[in-house]
């Protein structure tokens, strides 16, 4: 099954949060978000605008371009790989 953008961005703020020990609440009050919504955004279930990533990103501290490269390599090795014949 091939992984979803929403999913890798998910998996990649949850593993960013994780890492730091913070809970959902501590990030998404630092991040102006409700903590029912980060958390569906952290499960892939909800996609968040560009400002709302920035939020998030910003709470945890992370640059919002180092999250993206760690999700594109994240759906790069998700991707099986086409070779000409």
């Amino acid at each position: 099954m091939t992984l979803l953008l929403r999913e890798a961005i998910g998996e990649s703020l949850r593993r960013s949060r994780m890492s730091q020990r913070r809970t959902l609440r501590e990030v998404a009050g630092a991040a102006g978000v409700s903590l029912g919504y980060l958390s569906e955004v952290e499960r892939g279930r909800k996609e968040a605008s560009s400002e709302l990533l920035a939020a998030i990103c910003g709470a945890l501290e992370l640059p919002l371009a180092s999250m993206l490269t760690e999700v594109s390599e994240s759906l790069t090795a998700d991707t099986p790989q086409l070779c000409a014949a």
